[in-house]
């Protein structure tokens, strides 16, 4: 009976500790250049390390910006980087057709079983889409808080009579 009890705590914490997994990652132009976003899901409080590269026909890439390492002085002072408990924000100053490339975005929160986190995207100036203001609202509210939000407005058009 000890054993079973043991192995349900073991495979409870071993579950617990699956603690991130990138979720997506997007490219848009704003207005100060490029902005990336990569999204994850987070289930601890412990350290998030990040990393930012582009990989241009070399097998490592660039350091854009990280927690790790030394950027490469081309981005090091165009880069910044931003985050919230689920995403991490890089904004890249004076994009230009020079820095089309291969994008990766690696992370990895300390004691955290399940390794580094990859995800990366091309990106090609002339194809990027402009980066929407209300989108990242939208990503990081939750549907509830923007219905409740948004009552008055479906109130004033008669959608909706309380």
């Amino acid at each position: 009976m000890k054993s079973t009890i043991g192995i349900a705590v073991l495979l409870t914490v071993l579950h617990v500790t699956r603690c991130q997994r990138i979720t997506g990652l997007t490219a848009c132009r704003s207005e100060q250049g490029l902005r990336l976003d990569c999204f994850y899901t987070r289930k601890t409080t412990n350290p998030l390390n990040y990393e930012f590269r582009i990989n241009k026909g070399t097998r490592e890439g660039l350091v854009i910006a990280s927690t790790q390492r030394v950027p490469n002085t081309m981005y090091k002072n165009r880069a910044n980087v931003t985050f919230t408990n689920e995403l991490v924000c890089l904004n890249l100053t004076g994009f230009t057709t020079a820095d089309e490339g291969v994008y990766v975005c690696e992370l990895k929160i300390t004691n955290d079983y399940e390794g580094n986190q990859v995800r990366n995207i091309s990106v090609i100036k002339d194809r990027l889409e402009k980066c929407a203001g209300i989108s990242l609202l939208i990503q990081n509210t939750s549907w509830l808080l923007l219905l409740l939000l948004s009552l008055p407005l479906l109130q004033a058009v008669d959608f909706v009579s309380l």
